[in-house]
């Protein structure tokens, strides 16, 4: 890892929190860190620490599904800050899988970037809602490697704002 790469992620990780603080504070309570962001996937992770955790010791549900929510909107949220073009952003339905008791920092990963970098395109173009289904995966690396804790389809809504 570069120190241009590390300085990357933290402006990322950071404007994540932000955004967070003022218009979704769990976001901001739950302390994600951006481990990549870029045209073509989002990695975030989540600790699991008394903030996330639930009676067993697991990360609680509804911390998971902030992770998917972040993971699977964020490559779209930059999309649409680069396009400069006024999008309104919501997510339309959420499915999940829970697979495993996700007992470590889990890693929410979304690889559809050029599906997102489309959908923000065709909104922009079409001024018109444009939907799309995007997967999220969960991982606690620590202790199942690259074996899934828990899987995400989130279905993104977006619209060009009128002038």
């Amino acid at each position: 890892m570069t120190i241009s790469t590390s300085l990357h992620q933290l402006q990322q990780t950071a404007y994540l929190r932000i955004f967070g603080l003022l218009k979704i504070p769990l976001i901001a309570y739950l302390r994600p860190t951006v481990l990549e962001l870029n045209d073509e996937r989002c990695i975030i992770r989540f600790p699991l620490g008394r903030r996330a955790r639930n009676h067993l010791r697991s990360m609680y549900f509804g911390a998971l599904c902030i992770g998917a929510d972040c993971a699977g909107g964020a490559i779209a949220m930059q999309r649409i800050h680069q396009s400069g073009a006024p999008v309104n952003f919501v997510f339309k339905d959420f499915q999940a899988n829970f697979l495993k008791r996700a007992e470590g920092d889990v890693l929410f990963t979304c690889e559809e970037g050029p599906k997102l970098n489309d959908l923000v395109r065709r909104a922009i173009d079409s001024g018109q809602r444009e939907e799309d289904a995007v997967r999220v995966v969960a991982t606690v690396p620590e202790k199942y490697g690259d074996e899934p804790v828990a899987e995400f389809t989130l279905t993104i809504s977006l619209k060009r704002k009128k002038s």
